[in-house]
C-alpha cells in the first residue's frame, strides 16, 4: 500500500514526475551511453512488392475451368510422408489441372492464349493456397477476355532472352518464331504474340535455343519434322508462316521441339489408344509439306488428340472429358512404328473420350504427382 500511495503521489506531482524522468533518464546514461554503432544518412531507398516477399519454389496450377494457385513445394513432399488421404480437393467434380509448372516465386511466367495474346506474372502474383483449395480465377489476375483459354504457360529466365526463341504452332498449321527478348515488357492488359487470322487460334508455344528442330502433328494422324530455322524470325505481331498442310475438317494438336536426350513421342488418339515412336522414323522436311503417318486414326482409335516427347522412365497423365485423370509409366507403352495403331492407354466409357495427355519427369515432380493422386484428382494405371 506504501509503494502504491508512493506511485500515486509522484503522478500528482508534476515536479516530482519530472525529476524522477530525469534520474532514470541520467541511469540509462550512465549505464549505456557508448558511441553509437549506426550511422544516420540522408538516403532513399525503393521497395518493390519481391523485396517483401522470400524467394522458395513453388508448384504453380491452373485448372481447366480457370483456377490458378501456388503451393511450397514442401507441402507435396509432406503429404507424401504424411500417408494417403490426408487432404480432401475443392475442386469441382468436372474440374481437372490442365497446367502444373514447376518454378520460383521471383520467377517470370509468360501464359499465351488462345487468341494469341500473351502476359506475364511473377510466381509471387499467384496467390498461395492450401492443397485442398480451388485457387482464384485467372481471370482475377490477368485480363483474360471472355471465353479466353490459356494454351501454354512458360518459366522463362529473361536475363538469357538473348539466346532462346519462343516458337508458336495455330490449328491451321501456321507456325512462327519470335525472339524471348521481344516478351521482356508486357503491360498489365497483355500484348500481341501472334496475329491469327479469322477461325484460327493458338495451340502451343515453346522455348527453343534457335537450332532446333520440331514436330507438328494433326488429328488426321499425320505428322510433319522440321527444322526450326525454316521459319525465320518475326515480330510479335505478324501472322507467321504455313507449318503444315492440312485439310479443311483437320487441326493441329501438339508442337514437340525434339531435344538431344529425347528420341521418342507418345502419341494419344482420342479413343484412349496411343503408342511410342522413335522420331528417327519421322524424316526432316521443309516446312509446308502435309506430313507423314504417325499413327492411324481408324474408326477403333478416334483423332489424334496429343503427343508428347517422352523418355523411358517418364510417367504420363491421360485425362478424359468426364474428368477421369489416369497415369500410366511410358515404359509400360509398347514401341512401334509410324503407320501402326498401338495399344490401349486408358480404358474408356462409351460417351467418353481422352481429351488432354501430359508428360511428367521421374524427378520432383513425380512427388507431386503422387501427392495428386492421394488428393484423389489421379488413378495410378
Amino acid at each position: 500500500m506504501r509503494q502504491i500511495a508512493a506511485l500515486e503521489s509522484i503522478l500528482a506531482d508534476l515536479d516530482k514526475l519530472m525529476t524522477v524522468i530525469k534520474d532514470e533518464m541520467i541511469e540509462i546514461r550512465d549505464n549505456f551511453g557508448d558511441e553509437r554503432r549506426t550511422d544516420i544518412v540522408d538516403a532513399r531507398a525503393d521497395f518493390s512488392r519481391e523485396d517483401l516477399i522470400p524467394e522458395q519454389t513453388v508448384v504453380l496450377t491452373v485448372s481447366r475451368t480457370g483456377y490458378a494457385k501456388t503451393q511450397p513445394i514442401d507441402d507435396y513432399v509432406a503429404q507424401k510422408r504424411g500417408g494417403k488421404g490426408k487432404s480432401a480437393t475443392a475442386m469441382k467434380e468436372d474440374d481437372v489441372i490442365d497446367h502444373l509448372v514447376v518454378t520460383s516465386t521471383h520467377a517470370t511466367v509468360l501464359c499465351f492464349t488462345d487468341s494469341g495474346r500473351v502476359f506475364s506474372l511473377r510466381g509471387f502474383e499467384v496467390p498461395l493456397a492450401s492443397r485442398g483449395a480451388r485457387g482464384r480465377p485467372l481471370v482475377n489476375i490477368i485480363g483474360l477476355d471472355a471465353d479466353e483459354v490459356v494454351t501454354a504457360i512458360l518459366p522463362v529466365d529473361l536475363s538469357l532472352a538473348d539466346d532462346r526463341f519462343v516458337f508458336f504452332a495455330t490449328a491451321n498449321g501456321t507456325v512462327k518464331r519470335v525472339e524471348l527478348a521481344q516478351f521482356a515488357n508486357i503491360r498489365s492488359n497483355g500484348l500481341i504474340a501472334i496475329g491469327l487470322e479469322d477461325g484460327d487460334k493458338l495451340v502451343s508455344a515453346r522455348l527453343t535455343d534457335g537450332e532446333q528442330e520440331v514436330m507438328l502433328f494433326a488429328s488426321s494422324g499425320k505428322a510433319i519434322r522440321f527444322a526450326e530455322t525454316d521459319a525465320r524470325n518475326m515480330g510479335r505481331t505478324a501472322k507467321g508462316v504455313r507449318g503444315m498442310r492440312i485439310g479443311e475438317d483437320e487441326t493441329i494438336k501438339s508442337l514437340v521441339v525434339i531435344e538431344p536426350d529425347m528420341n521418342e513421342v507418345l502419341i494419344a488418339c482420342e479413343n484412349g489408344y496411343g503408342k511410342r515412336t522413335n522420331v528417327d522414323e519421322f524424316n526432316t522436311q521443309n516446312r509446308g509439306g502435309g506430313g507423314v503417318i504417325a499413327i492411324k486414326t481408324s474408326e477403333r482409335n478416334g483423332e489424334l488428340v496429343r503427343a508428347t516427347k517422352v523418355n523411358n522412365d517418364d510417367d504420363i497423365i491421360l485425362i478424359s472429358n468426364k474428368g477421369t485423370l489416369v497415369r500410366t509409366p511410358v515404359m509400360h507403352v509398347a514401341t512401334s512404328g509410324r503407320n501402326t495403331q498401338g495399344v490401349t492407354l486408358i480404358r474408356l466409357a462409351e460417351d467418353e473420350s481422352l481429351v488432354a495427355m501430359a508428360r511428367v519427369e521421374n524427378s520432383e515432380e513425380d512427388e507431386l504427382i503422387e501427392a495428386l493422386a492421394e488428393d484423389g484428382l489421379l488413378s495410378e494405371g
